[in-house]
């Protein structure tokens, strides 16, 4: 039996928490470092090296609504142990793995356990802390250990791949998973909603199909050509899928997806944000970690290095979003994030920042400004003004948001990377001089992920303001009404 909440213990649940946040995103940016070795090892394509990240934050995606609303069902305690238990195998499994495909498998195991992980802690740590400040202050901290792990990741990641070998970053995971594991049956308190969600299996399996398609004709599309036949079908499944999934859902009574949840402007705006946001993190650190190392010849640990001034920035601009968003909204984050994350991309799309290391230390530092004001508003709106009985499924939708985006930036700018160099190539520029291929390719992932900065800009306006407030508070009211003529039903009877 957990002790009671005091505050000492609240801290301990959020440290708790915290912890699986620390080995999901560590292993993200300690397998950007070593994807370079990895690809040399097993002989892969950028597309194959744009699977071994995608093949994990796609299945997360596609199950985090399903863990979340499981979790909010059967108990998040639960749930959240399972996901530590199934991640830590996952992570073993990866550091065995004799092949591309088996690793791609592996990285699909460790996902299926880290659904159960980012959601479900966020679902924890809203029902823990209630007081709307103190969880602002809370998810500050949170959105802080993404900061941790940019910053340890790219070093610890770089220093196991050089010493060690690329295999060994996936044995972190054991020590932290293993203590985690034990401090959650010791410590977190098992809670439910009152009224949980019923399953809803078609809904699962649209969500997957749209992710799953989507994702594959996006990576596959520069090797097999747009038009090809099997590009476009997976393309026409995608937007099948999409329009089962509007079709479908509002006609349920619990449905996976609560469309309604998008009639409020800051949530919604919180989704696009975070899709925004993430495609940028996951395109910046795909094109920066390739040209580190394959263009300039750094070994593991010094592209780590380059990579601290913007995980820095990160760790510390973090806290300092949630104390803003807690005490003045989040309008302030946002503005200041879609600024910097814009500044940062101009730098590389018009200026070729890669290739002077004064602009490339600038931009990186800019990148992280951006990223570390933008996390905290995103999930302090996404659950602010939701019932708490629906704290797991928002939660949940935010999660998926980040993931969605990754996967989308990873997708997108990677094809986009791997058909200017199949173009360079073919056209003889590249012959001469890779680095001048590589830079000319990349430009237009990095004109994305200025778009991207823009969207986090203009979005976070619109969406911040007294009308934006408004749509919040008419959406929550719709989303209690039922509850409270259950509640008074069920008193009457």
């Amino acid at each position: 039996m957990p002790p009671p909440l005091t505050h000492r213990r609240r801290l301990l649940v959020l440290a708790i928490c915290c912890m699986s946040l620390l080995i999901v995103s560590l292993d993200n940016t300690v397998l950007n470092v070593a994807l370079p070795s990895m690809q040399k090892e097993f002989g892969a394509s950028v597309s194959g090296m744009q699977w071994t990240i995608d093949a994990y934050t796609l299945v997360l995606a596609s199950l985090l609504m399903l863990a979340g609303s499981t979790a909010d069902r059967i108990g998040r305690r639960r749930i959240f142990k399972a996901g530590l238990v199934i991640f830590t195998v996952g992570s073993v499994l990866c550091s065995v793995a004799p092949n591309l495909e088996s690793l791609i498998a592996f990285r699909m195991v460790q996902a299926v356990g880290g659904s159960m992980l980012n959601p479900v802690a966020m679902s924890i740590i809203t029902n823990t802390f209630t007081e709307p400040r103190e969880r602002a202050r809370a998810i500050g901290v949170w959105g802080g250990v993404v900061g941790i792990s940019m910053a340890a990741g790219p070093i610890v990641g770089g220093v196991l791949v050089d010493s060690v070998g690329w295999r060994s970053i996936f044995w972190i995971n054991l020590p932290v998973g293993l203590a985690a594991v034990l401090l959650t049956m010791r410590y977190v308190p098992e809670s439910r909603a009152p009224k949980p969600r019923r399953p809803d299996p078609v809904g699962q399996l649209l969500v997957m199909t749209l992710l799953g398609s989507l994702t594959y004709a996006i990576i596959e599309a520069p090797a097999a050509g747009w038009t090809s036949p099997v590009i476009v079908t997976f393309a026409l499944l995608a937007l099948a899928a999409l329009v089962g999934l509007i079709a479908y859902e509002p006609r349920r009574d619990e449905p996976l997806i609560d469309l309604r949840f998008f009639r409020s402007a800051p949530f919604s705006g919180a989704t696009v944000i975070a899709i925004s946001a993430f495609a940028s993190l996951g395109g910046f650190l795909f094109l920066s970690t390739l040209y580190l190392q394959n263009v300039r010849g750094l070994n593991a640990l010094d592209a780590g290095l380059w990579m601290l001034p913007m995980a820095a920035m990160t760790l510390v601009c973090a806290p300092i979003s949630g104390r803003i968003v807690g005490s003045r909204g989040p309008r302030i984050p946002l503005l200041v994030a879609g600024i910097a994350m814009t500044a940062s991309g101009v730098l590389f799309a018009a200026f070729e920042a890669e290739t002077s290391n004064v602009t490339r230390f600038i931009g990186y530092v800019l990148f992280g400004l951006g990223f570390g004001f933008v996390n905290a508003p995103i999930t302090n709106t996404a659950v602010s003004g939701m019932p708490r009985a629906q704290a797991g499924v928002a939660a949940a939708v935010a999660s998926t948001s980040r993931q969605i985006g990754q996967t989308l930036g990873v997708a997108v700018i990677g094809a986009v990377l791997a058909s200017g160099i199949a173009s360079g190539v073919a056209s003889g520029v590249g012959t001469s001089s890779y680095a001048t291929t590589f830079v000319d390719a990349s430009r237009g992932g990095w004109w994305i992920i200025v778009g991207c900065g823009l969207a986090v800009l203009l979005v976070g306006l619109l969406t911040s303001g007294r009308w934006a407030r408004a749509t919040a508070e008419r959406t929550a009211r719709c989303l209690e009404q039922p509850e409270i003529q259950q509640a008074t039903a069920g008193a009457k009877s």
